[in-house]
């Protein structure tokens, strides 16, 4: 965007409205206050829907001190907004707005409003695809806890800014009464990895249209890029078997291969019973032969060990791979893992004479009693000069009955800055949408 005195600033948005360069006056929302309904500029500033002065607001862009939705300007007839927020700052993802809107961060805001205050900013005649950033390689795929216990913030891998399919009855913006319709969109979130995953996995069963869903999906994890551990201290728990790359998933060398047999086996050591597990698989399968407990066998790319405050660390696994690559090869195990866990695979060798010939491994983990310590993780990579088939392997400590994250987004210091309520169809991000309001 350009203020009037020649003035450019950098913002994120997901446009969808015909900006045609006309020039607007720019106000601050704190000096459109509805006094009337007993607002004020320490209320106002923030463009809280219903707080604004219409006959202030009408014809004009307001600069908001918060991530709203975009609905206290549009309701007051202003023309545009923009928003700065303290917890946003240079953000990576874009929202669509039921106006034209820009995020710019509180940095930027504050160097430049004494400056710019009451210029009239020309609207930059900017096209959606512009500030998309849409690559599939932003997909973290994030694997599955297999512990009896559930594990720290597990649930899809992150997306952003994500093109798909949209259903037209949904709001196409942040404002729950958008009644605006659209075949697509655009959002950012933990479950907008579905159709990112979705692409990808397709374009593995493309080229392999007999691979089960198993198989692709092990496809995907054992060939993703490796993270940097020092990304998030959650390791693996926040971003899954690493970076998505699917061209190396098209030929991964071994895939883990599992039936629908092999996940009600899992579901039942869960803790499913019949009736629970035929809510998930709609036939008559039943839980009868099967003792709840550890689910280690689980033929799945990764390797997830929950153990009990102040308890030792042991467990073993059991993996079976399907050659699909070479067929006369022959796989080295090579092992990560700090020094306190001791870890061992047996056979540290496979071989392999043909294309769909299976061998299997165990998988032993041992160390001394832990209590309270962070997330442990390494690797098992599998190699035979050619193909890298890489398994995480994960230890952490758990104490029953404890939270999983004390920092609920419940206690917030007086005098924080709100956040606009979007519709439930868009995940919450980060920080974002988690603060209260208080008074």
């Amino acid at each position: 965007m350009q203020l009037g005195n020649g003035q450019f600033f950098t913002g994120i948005t997901i446009n969808t409205f015909d900006l045609n360069g006309t020039s607007y006056p720019l106000i601050w929302g704190g000096d459109a206050a509805n006094y009337t309904i007993g607002s004020s500029p320490d209320i106002a500033k923030y463009c809280i829907t219903g707080a604004m002065n219409a006959d202030i607001v009408a014809g004009k862009i307001v600069f908001c001190e918060a991530l709203w939705d975009g609905s206290g300007i549009l309701l007051a007839n202003g023309v545009g907004t923009i928003m700065a927020d303290v917890l946003v700052e240079n953000p990576d993802y874009a929202f669509s707005w039921p106006l034209p809107a820009t995020l710019i961060s509180l940095k930027t805001e504050k160097a430049s409003w004494n400056t710019s205050k009451a210029q009239k900013i020309p609207q930059q005649p900017f096209s959606t695809a512009t500030h998309l950033k849409t690559s599939w390689l932003q997909l973290l795929f994030r694997f599955l806890p297999e512990d009896q216990a559930p594990s720290p913030r597990h649930s899809q891998a992150p997306g952003v800014d994500i093109l798909a399919g949209w259903s037209p009855l949904s709001p196409s913006s942040v404002y729950y009464d958008d009644e605006r319709s659209t075949l697509f969109n655009i959002i950012s979130g933990t479950s907008m990895s579905c159709p990112h995953a979705s692409g990808a996995a397709a374009y593995v069963k493309a080229l392999h249209p007999n691979w089960s869903p198993a198989a692709i999906k092990s496809a995907l994890m054992t060939t993703a890029y490796v993270m940097d551990p020092r990304k998030h201290e959650d390791l693996e728990f926040a971003y899954g078997s690493g970076q998505i790359n699917p061209v190396a998933a098209r030929d991964p060398g071994l895939v883990f291969d599992a039936s629908e047999t092999d996940y009600i086996n899992f579901l039942c050591k869960q803790g499913y019973n019949t009736s629970t597990l035929r809510l998930v698989t709609g036939d008559n399968s039943t839980c009868a032969s099967t003792t709840p407990g550890r689910a280690w066998d689980l033929n799945y790319p990764s390797f997830s060990l929950y153990v009990e405050d102040s308890q030792p660390i042991t467990a073993t696994f059991t993996r079976t791979v399907t050659n699909v690559g070479a067929p006369n090869s022959t796989y080295k195990a090579s092992l990560y893992m700090p020094a306190l866990i001791s870890v061992t695979v047996e056979p540290s060798v496979l071989t392999f004479s043909t294309i769909g010939e299976t061998q299997t491994f165990t998988v032993n983990v041992t160390g001394p009693a832990i209590s309270q310590q962070p997330i442990t993780s390494g690797a098992i990579t599998w190699t035979d000069g050619t193909y890298v088939v890489r398994t995480p392997l994960v230890v952490y400590n758990y104490i029953p009955g404890a939270p999983y994250n004390l920092d609920s987004g419940e206690s917030m210091a007086p005098g924080s800055t709100p956040t606009f309520q979007r519709s439930s169809v868009y995940q919450k991000i980060g920080s974002i949408g988690h603060r209260k309001t208080h008074s």
